[in-house]
């Protein structure tokens, strides 16, 4: 069992993304450790793209997962940066699952459910030499909120979708809890395989 690291939570924060990184440079995360927050005033997308979420709605959060530590022994090549992208999206799959929601997986990292956006990935990797040393991965997952701003093409919620509410700390306990099982796979090369062909099972691409 590899040890899972503390969530810390944030009432206001710029980017989940930059907090992590920013432990890291003074080295105060381990691995597995996540910082979420109830609002975000610079939430990251992909590209130049900003992460909207009306505060205290959602799940906002980022995790960090390290490598070639003490504690897991896990290498993993620049190569196989996939399996990062794996790890995440079959783990924010299995947590839907699990409350009745069936997604799949748009390439390269959102969920989707149905033609609907449920939930947006930004992962940076931090490299040492042709191995991944940290990767930090954010998440904004949408639990409660209703409505959007205008310009937002496809997006749902798990309210939505099943008319419950959901309290954020409790469901990022138990998403964390799903993630960290998920990163367990990468200490074994069968655990890798089977990452990537349960990945490409429920991944799609949206056609040209």
């Amino acid at each position: 069992m590899i040890p899972k690291g503390s969530i810390q939570w944030y009432d206001v924060i710029d980017s989940t993304n930059s907090e992590v990184r920013r432990l890291l440079e003074a080295d105060k995360l381990d691995n597995l450790s996540v910082v979420a927050a109830v609002c975000q005033t610079a939430g990251r997308g992909q590209g130049d793209h900003k992460w909207t979420s009306t505060p205290g709605d959602n799940l906002t959060f980022t995790m960090v997962m390290r490598f070639s530590t003490e504690e897991n022994g896990i290498v993993l090549p620049a190569s196989e940066m996939l399996q990062i992208t794996c790890v995440t999206t079959l783990a924010i799959r299995d947590f839907l699952l699990d409350n009745g929601i069936t997604a799949r997986i748009k390439w390269p990292n959102d969920i989707w459910v149905g033609d609907l956006k449920i939930c947006g990935i930004l992962i940076e990797n931090i490299l040492d030499g042709s191995n991944v040393r940290d990767s930090i991965v954010g998440i904004g997952l949408n639990l409660n909120q209703q409505s959007w701003p205008e310009g937002i093409p496809n997006p749902v919620s798990m309210k939505m979708l099943t008319g419950k509410d959901y309290e954020p700390h409790s469901a990022l306990d138990a998403l964390h809890e799903k993630l960290c099982l998920r990163f367990e796979q990468l200490a074994t090369k069968e655990g890798r395989v089977d990452l990537e062909a349960e990945f490409r099972q429920y991944m799609f691409r949206l056609e040209a």
